[in-house]
């Protein structure tokens, strides 16, 4: 069965981008010895505007798709969430301020304009598009 994304809306859906899940504290080399070491999965380095927030990130596909990993206790308001790239940004967060969600901005990434918002039940969705890596090549 195929996957219809953003038909009944008009948005576009572009794909999953990433899941984002917390961790204990102090418990950073068992993320990275269970995704990593066991999994096998690549570690990435997160961008320098989230630096400070000791995450752990992992590519996790052939189509950038990534799992990310925070301390529990870094951000109470930062929670578990899956991030949407989407073709259109600033329609879809209109569409859903003209429904009744309220939209959230998040901590700038380069080249990724992003916001949040929650679902009806409650779960954090991040919304964004992706225009370039967000990581300056050095050279």
């Amino acid at each position: 069965m195929a996957v219809r994304t953003g038909e009944r809306s008009g948005m576009t859906i572009r794909r999953l981008q990433h899941v984002s899940s917390p961790y204990p504290s102090s418990r950073q080399a068992q993320v990275r010895e269970f995704y990593g070491d066991l999994l096998g999965l690549v570690e990435i380095v997160p961008p320098d505007t989230l630096a400070h927030r000791e995450l752990v990130w992992f590519s996790a596909g052939p189509s950038d798709l990534e799992l990310h990993f925070f301390p529990d206790i870094v951000d109470p308001d930062h929670a578990r969430h899956l991030c949407l790239e989407v073709a259109d940004l600033e329609a879809l967060r209109r569409r859903l301020e003209e429904h009744g969600y309220a939209t959230l901005d998040a901590t700038p990434i380069p080249n990724r304009p992003r916001f949040m918002c929650r679902d009806p039940f409650g779960n954090l969705v991040e919304l964004t598009t992706i225009n370039g890596p967000y990581r300056k090549e050095h050279g």
